[in-house]
């Protein structure tokens, strides 16, 4: 006899709470094997394919399209025991970081069609709407209702004290009872084994607010008439386009923001002579095999300067107040996408050769391009180089990639009037920048350093004391 099992979006690492649904590998009906990837989400980070850790018959998927679910949540429900061979199936206990299916899932229930008065929602959904049901339908369905529980809402009759764990699945229901001073341990949670849903959490809050404004609140003076001339204010949202801060643009913009909020950064800059940097990568691309990019050439000199100076290779612990110096460089780099700015990560940089940080540059560039970058690929980063002079720019003040300490920024090579050897040449200048974290050095360190990198630019073979 089959049995309907469950499969929520797994923990995908990193500390990431939810991902948006893109596209789904499978239908409703399909039959499909342990391990098979059944939909790509995309996270905060990258595009992942999602593998199922049951084979059977899919008999329900949640979520459409575009539609961003919570970690915990239902992804698809599937019949164990009804594939085409008629032969029981098992989790494969390997799916995703977080998650393992070695044991059956205690609860395992059937799947019924959703009806119009009431579209089918599942309880470990936390609020989230099931895809199947019409569109029209889940607009109608009151934010805090609950599976089990028809329109009424969550119980919340007197408050509980939870002497255990907080019996709470979803990192997404934790957070928002988090930031607005929720006590979880209080509450009664509606689902399953007295499982706290997000519809618990929503309906507590409703309450809450409800008991601080039953009180009648005191009249508010009376306003002498305006003149007749006088606008009226609209209260009406601007016009515009609205682009939703999620995914990639979401990630980079709590990332950008929590570095302003907490890195006292500060920025130096110095132009220098890129001039033999050029003939030099010239010579090297002449004598055959894999040519050697100069961006390349611009991270083996970057990790030849953190080895003089290893304060910018760190990171600052604030509840220990120590300044954590790293042994290893993996050296991020900016990447424009179509699905905005990505740092993708080389791992080991001080120990790879020009040849090397070339073809693992072009590796990750292209992955980056094609949104096949995994989280491993795009965390870990100690040290960030920016080349922002492929915009056609010459500086930049760049924000330092948290948690990080400092990122070296690069312009556009441009000939330009130079005094070389006494004597006004046209010569290659680039304008180099730095900008570092002030807790971890002070502006002679990172000014030694930066004046590092302009010397082994202006002068390459500076760099073979360091070989």
């Amino acid at each position: 006899m089959a049995q309907v099992l469950e499969f929520k979006l797994p923990d995908l690492g990193e500390g990431l709470t939810e991902a948006e649904i893109v596209r789904w590998l499978v239908q409703v009906g399909d039959v499909v094997a342990i391990d098979q990837p059944v939909v790509e989400v995309e996270t905060a980070k990258a595009m992942v394919e999602v593998p199922c850790p049951y084979g059977g018959v899919v008999t329900a998927r949640f979520g459409e399209e575009g539609t961003e679910l919570p970690v915990g949540a239902p992804l698809l429900t599937v019949a164990v025991g009804a594939s085409a061979s008629g032969e029981e199936s098992e989790g494969s206990g390997n799916v995703l970081v977080g998650y393992g299916t070695s044991e059956a899932p205690a609860r395992r229930r059937r799947v019924r069609p959703a009806t119009p008065a009431a579209p089918a929602r599942d309880s470990a959904a936390n609020g989230a709407p099931r895809a199947d049901a019409p569109s029209a339908e889940r607009v109608a369905r009151p934010v805090g209702t609950a599976a089990g529980h028809g329109t009424d809402t969550p119980a919340a009759s007197e408050p509980v004290r939870h002497d255990g764990p907080v019996p709470v699945i979803s990192p997404l229901v934790r957070r928002l009872a988090r930031e607005n001073g929720l006590d979880l341990r209080e509450l009664h949670g509606s689902g399953p084994d007295g499982l706290i849903l997000r519809a618990d959490v929503e309906y507590a809050l409703r309450a809450a607010g409800s008991r601080r404004t039953a009180q009648p609140a005191a009249p508010a003076p009376r306003e002498a008439s305006a003149p007749a001339q006088t606008p009226i204010r609209s209260s009406a949202p601007a016009a515009g386009v609205r682009v939703p801060l999620k995914g990639v643009r979401g990630a980079v913009a709590d990332k950008l923001s929590r570095s302003r909020r907490e890195i006292p950064d500060a920025t130096c800059w110095v132009d220098a002579d890129a001039t033999e940097l050029m003939r030099a990568r010239a010579a090297m691309n002449a004598v055959g095999g894999p040519k050697i990019s100069l961006l390349a050439l611009l991270a083996r000199i970057c990790t030849a300067a953190l080895a003089r100076f290893p304060e910018l290779n760190s990171m600052v612990d604030m509840e220990a107040r120590e300044v954590v110096q790293l042994e290893h460089v993996n050296l991020g780099f900016a990447a424009q996408t179509e699905r905005g700015l990505v740092v993708p990560v080389v791992r080991d940089a001080h120990a790879r050769d020009a040849e090397s940080l070339t073809a693992e540059f072009a590796r990750l560039t292209e992955a980056a391009r094609a949104g096949t970058l995994t989280p491993a690929d795009l965390t870990g980063g100690t040290f960030t180089l920016n080349n922002y002079g492929v915009f056609g720019v010459d500086g930049s003040t760049p924000i330092i990639n948290h948690p990080e300490a400092a990122m070296l920024g690069v312009g556009r090579i441009i000939s330009k009037p130079w005094v070389h050897e006494g004597e006004l040449a046209v010569r290659q200048v680039v304008e180099l920048s730095l900008t570092f974290d002030h807790r971890v050095c002070d502006g002679g360190t990172a000014g030694g350093f930066l004046r590092h990198v302009a010397d082994c630019v202006e002068n390459p073979a500076v760099l073979l004391r360091t070989l």
